[in-house]
């Protein structure tokens, strides 16, 4: 199974991600305006592999700017979780 298709493995390596933009020193407002840029990208450029990554596209290509930024700093607050929980 490709990675991409692992929604929960896809969560935890964004949530390592997370952690480590932490762990380096970055702020929060930082990590979080780098996973609305991912976001952007992702939606821009990638086919969704599994449902919730189709449900998150959809999301993101209803909301504007603002709720775009919400969902991204949603996204890495669950993520960063799940990494945890698998740590």
């Amino acid at each position: 199974m490709e990675l991409g298709h692992n929604w929960h493995k896809w969560k935890e390596i964004l949530g390592d991600a997370v952690g480590l933009g932490e762990r380096v020193g970055m702020e929060e407002e930082t990590i979080n305006n780098a996973a609305f840029r991912l976001g952007d990208f992702f939606a821009n450029n990638m086919d969704p592999a599994n449902h919730e990554q189709r449900l998150m596209k959809e999301l993101w290509d209803e909301g504007n700017d603002e709720e775009r930024k919400t969902l991204a700093t949603l996204m890495t607050r669950v993520s960063h979780k799940a990494s945890y929980r698998n740590n």
